[in-house]
């Protein structure tokens, strides 16, 4: 029998939006670095193998999941981040290089804040648009 907590988490990802999904890998890949680095500093070679690869599937599935097409110029951009910090990872979990994981760090974070902004934009004008449409019936 699964655990409540297991279940809710497991329904709340499934229910969630696509742009919910970004945000929570995001934060995954993040929590996955700074606990690599936590490891790293405690010199527990094992843990800081098993959250660099963990972040390192996360980066990846955003790298997998972006659509060229659409995207464009910003889809490229992304991929080269994308491939440039799994380079960076790799290179930290071979070289035991914290500077690589805490390049991995600022660039994750800076582009979570990125696009939890473009989300709240986009919900809001989503929800400006919503109104409009209500008070022109």
């Amino acid at each position: 029998m699964r655990n409540p907590y297991q279940q809710y988490k497991k329904t709340s990802i499934e229910s969630a939006s696509r742009e919910k999904i970004l945000l929570l890998m995001y934060e995954g890949a993040i929590r996955f670095v700074k606990l690599a680095i936590n490891a790293m500093e405690k010199n527990n070679i094992a843990d800081k193998g098993t959250y660099i690869g963990r972040a390192y599937d996360v980066i990846m599935e955003l790298n997998n999941t972006l659509d060229h097409e659409v995207g464009g110029e910003l889809a490229q951009n992304l991929e080269s981040l994308y491939i440039f910090m799994t380079d960076n990872l790799t290179k930290a979990n071979i070289n035991n290089d914290k500077k690589s994981l805490e390049d991995v760090l600022k660039i994750l974070l800076t582009l979570h804040e990125g696009w939890k902004q473009a989300v709240e934009k986009y919900k809001n004008e989503e929800t400006n648009k919503q109104f409009k449409d209500v008070e022109n019936k």
